[in-house]
């Protein structure tokens, strides 16, 4: 069984939506929930959240013992998210072993050149598939 990590930040509605529609998607893989505040832990742990924990250095440790890393493109750009993602854990989320399953979102201020313009929901909808198929 793999281990998938999901890393939110703020309000961890982004992350709470990944979780939802993974579960939803049949996943029964171990999902642990890093939050870089308590109440974005708190949101995804209610979404169906194996697990999960609080902070930089559970940022740090989850990230090297994932074998599937998910949350928006911004973990791998340092002070972003309003600056709850450090760059500890920008370098964590870079420098882990895991596939990475980032998603682009307008508010990390970064653009991905040649992707389509998508309602979240609809990358999180790509998100979900690239995980099923990692899982096989």
């Amino acid at each position: 069984m793999k281990r998938i990590v999901v890393i939110d930040g703020q309000g961890g509605g982004f992350g709470r939506a990944l979780i939802t529609s993974l579960r939803a998607a049949g996943i029964q893989e171990e999902i642990i929930a890093v939050g870089t505040n308590s109440t974005a832990t708190s949101a995804m742990l209610k979404a169906g959240a194996t697990a999960g924990a609080t902070g930089e250095n559970a940022a740090l440790v989850n990230a090297a013992r994932a074998d599937i890393l998910a949350g928006p493109i911004g973990l791998v750009m340092a002070n972003s998210m309003l600056g709850e993602c450090s760059p500890a854990i920008a370098c964590a989320v870079a420098e882990s072993r895991a596939q990475k399953v980032l998603i682009p979102v307008s508010k990390c201020g970064a653009w991905i050149a040649g992707l389509p313009e998508k309602p979240l929901a609809a990358y999180i909808a790509d998100a979900v598939t690239l995980i099923l198929n990692l899982l096989k």
